[in-house]
């Protein structure tokens, strides 16, 4: 059972050990020790069994994991198993190369809708999915009631437009604005910043070079 005390730490490891163990399936592989997870992935075994025991642990002693129940188990606390209808807000460069990336359905995500303001853009299809002019979103979702919502807009327009999707029932936003948002408790909110990521490697190319 998923506890709401989990370190968020915790929880930012679990994707990586769900992509690892789909690796492991893929490669056929049945059961695996903490210890060769551990090889595998980089991380020491202990903290991989403190991480899995946060929900139930999942290892048999003298067994290890079995690869395709941890994985399943995995992907039904990150809720991969209830197909959360999403929709992405912003079909430029950056909403169509999102709406293109074939995890989304892989992972269990059912991209439902994409919208942008630009009548250019409105009425092309990006991966199956035709682009709606923002005017109709307010309809669309009322209708078809999407879980999260992708925003690939410029800065200065997310906070109005997150705002405006909280109020029509969206719970979960994705954003990419590269600016923090902050919304009502009930509402579940990633801020990515790739630029972040840049930012680390740049630091360990400085730890190479001293």
């Amino acid at each position: 059972m998923k506890e709401k005390s989990v370190s968020p730490v915790v929880i930012k490891r679990l994707p990586r050990y769900y992509r690892y163990l789909g690796e492991l399936l893929g490669r056929g592989v049945a059961r695996i020790s903490s210890k060769d997870l551990s090889t595998l992935m980089g991380v020491t075994a202990s903290q991989i069994r403190q991480d899995l025991n946060c929900f139930g642990g999942f290892g048999q002693q003298g067994y290890g994991y079995n690869v395709a129940e941890l994985h399943k188990q995995i992907a039904n606390i990150l809720g991969l198993d209830r197909g959360y209808k999403t929709i992405i807000v912003g079909a430029g460069n950056l909403g169509k190369a999102l709406a293109k990336h074939s995890n989304f359905r892989k992972r269990g995500f059912n991209l439902v809708g994409i919208f942008d303001a630009d009548e250019n853009l409105v009425g092309k299809e990006i991966n199956g999915v035709e682009v709606q002019s923002s005017a109709a979103m307010d309809d669309f979702i009322k209708e078809n009631k999407p879980d999260i919502a992708i925003l690939a807009l410029p800065k200065s327009a997310v906070e109005a437009e997150a705002n405006r999707l909280v109020s029509l029932g969206v719970k979960g936003i994705w954003n990419f604005s590269y600016g923090e948002l902050h919304l009502p408790d009930g509402v579940a909110v990633e801020n990515v910043h790739l630029s972040d990521s840049l930012m680390t490697l740049s630091y360990k190319l400085t730890e190479i070079e001293e």
